[in-house]
């Protein structure tokens, strides 16, 4: 693709990086095919190609509308449209400079800047949130539909292991998680204890960032990033843990890009390289331990959350590390596409990530399975709120059924 990047942004690192990607895209349009929000509007500007074209415009001059914003906000970010793109178009680092750049020209309307506001300002903060989350819990039976699948139900975290270990690993200090499902760190450390690890938590470590970063806060993003790095880097450049291992697949591919978020920081580039190196998935780690394997097969679907296989590039790990362990995985279609979660777009882009959700509860309700696993919370949620049928994270059934 031929770019004449404005002056104002040509030669800064931002112009740049958004140069050399735009000149990656051939306009062969298979991205449209396995994009969630194309397939639902069937409009070219909601497709990644559109939306390239967009950015595109806009970074060469052309002054950003309402409309472009608009656009630009339907994006779920699931970078589905990477994994198919022939010519590795990174779209999601794309996306991110066209959203940036747009929010500088175009006001969003008062109520929609309230509202992202107060996402970025208390998802992150776990005692404010976990604070309204239990005050929500507490009168989940008068509130609507809609706002009571959110909020969910309390599961008891159960025994926390207190046995050292030799190997170490820390675990992320989740903002979200930890307040909607303590269950899921419990059982990860129960797991990671039966294979002789250890799991520690750094103090000063919190939030990964994705929740500014997504809200267009990206100085606030990566202040967390940092705030990250200097907890974890004692503990990792003096080689006290082999591995920083996270649960939560939406964390995994932000700590994963760290090294690109910080690569103009000349005071953390080369620690949030090294901390990218020594990030693994529970899935990657787990899979050169020795697990039990549970007593009894059981019907399971997967739902492998974008950030899993499109964002990490994991494919097939958890899937194959369930059958070694007695799961029964039922054929799930189209599993490639989003469940419509997406972080605070379930919050932001309502009716879209509804019929997401429709969609993806259908394909994994056909083979009629005993539960449904995933990867990551917002998914967990976001399609507990939508069935009958137990959604759990894949760690939390390991656990449960070797405990049996």
């Amino acid at each position: 693709m031929e770019t004449r990047l404005a002056d104002w942004i040509r030669d800064t690192p931002t112009g740049t990086a958004a140069d050399e990607i735009l000149r990656k895209c051939v306009h062969c349009g298979f991205c449209l095919a396995t994009c969630p929000t194309y397939q639902i509007l069937g409009d070219e500007l909601d497709g990644p190609r559109g939306r390239i074209y967009q950015i595109k415009q806009v970074l060469e001059g052309a002054p950003a509308q309402r409309a472009t914003q608009l656009h630009l906000d339907r994006c779920l970010t699931c970078r589905n449209c990477e994994t198919t793109c022939p010519s590795g178009v990174q779209y999601g680092h794309l996306v991110d400079i066209g959203r940036a750049v747009v929010a500088k020209q175009v006001e969003r309307p008062w109520r929609e800047r309230a509202l992202r506001w107060l996402l970025r300002e208390s998802l992150p903060r776990p005692w404010l949130f976990g604070t309204a989350l239990k005050l929500g819990r507490s009168v989940r039976w008068v509130l609507p539909r809609s706002v009571r699948n959110k909020v969910g139900v309390t599961r008891p975290p159960g025994p926390i292991p207190s046995q050292t270990h030799a190997r170490k690993v820390l675990l992320l200090n989740n903002c979200v998680q930890p307040a909607m499902a303590p269950s899921i760190d419990a059982a990860t450390a129960r797991v990671l204890d039966a294979t002789g690890v250890q799991s520690i938590i750094a103090p000063g470590s919190g939030c990964c960032g994705a929740i500014r970063q997504h809200l267009d806060d990206h100085d606030g993003a990566r202040n967390n990033m940092r705030r990250n790095i200097d907890a974890w880097w004692p503990l990792v450049e003096s080689g006290q843990v082999e591995a920083i291992v996270i649960n939560a697949s939406g964390c995994g591919a932000m700590v994963k890009d760290y090294g690109h978020l910080l690569s103009d920081d000349p005071a953390y580039a080369t620690k949030a390289n090294r901390i990218v190196e020594s990030t693994r998935d529970i899935a990657e780690f787990l899979a050169g331990c020795s697990v039990p394997a549970a007593p009894r097969a059981q019907r399971v679907a997967f739902h492998p959350p974008c950030t899993l296989q499109h964002g990490q590039k994991i494919r097939g790990q958890v899937e194959t590390l369930l059958r070694s362990l007695g799961a029964e995985l039922v054929p799930v279609r189209d599993a490639h596409l989003c469940c419509g979660s997406a972080g605070t777009y379930s919050i932001l882009q309502t009716e879209l990530s509804q019929e997401l959700r429709e969609r993806k509860i259908d394909a994994l309700q056909e083979s009629v399975p005993e539960v449904i696993l995933s990867a990551n919370i917002g998914c967990i949620a976001h399609l507990q709120g939508g069935t009958e049928i137990p959604v759990r994270h894949w760690i939390e059934w390991l656990d449960e059924r070797c405990r049996k």
